[in-house]
């Protein structure tokens, strides 16, 4: 019973922590892809303020367009609050995967190390 009882509490311990740092983790890589992309837009010379096209590009050089034109499709594109939840959610199950696997190392290593000091 002891065993399980390590086990469960172990477990829980891990997926508690875990989700929190990939929660946090997904939610600033996803913040600074979008902000990174406001940055190059301002940088390029891209008015956010503008009412239409002509005036938004009026500051891009001509060798920047395309560039600029993908960066604004990207940027106003799905949000990153949506991102940071479906990388999420994607990644999420891989948590469950990861623990077992350990446990499997850990338990290779330990018996290694047990065989070796015999």
């Amino acid at each position: 019973m002891q065993k399980w009882k390590g086990l469960k509490y172990g477990f829980l311990s891990y997926m508690i922590i875990a989700l929190i740092i990939t929660a946090g983790i997904t939610w600033i890589f996803a913040w600074w892809a979008h902000y990174s992309d406001q940055l190059l837009l301002s940088h390029y010379g891209y008015d956010f303020d503008a009412m239409n096209d002509t005036e938004r590009f009026s500051k891009v050089a001509d060798e920047n367009m395309d560039r600029v034109k993908r960066l604004e499709m990207g940027y106003f594109g799905i949000g990153w609050p949506l991102k940071a939840i479906m990388t999420f959610m994607i990644y999420s199950p891989y948590l469950l995967l990861a623990y077992p696997i350990g446990q499997l190392i850990r338990r290779k290593i330990i018996k290694k190390q047990h065989l070796t000091t015999e």
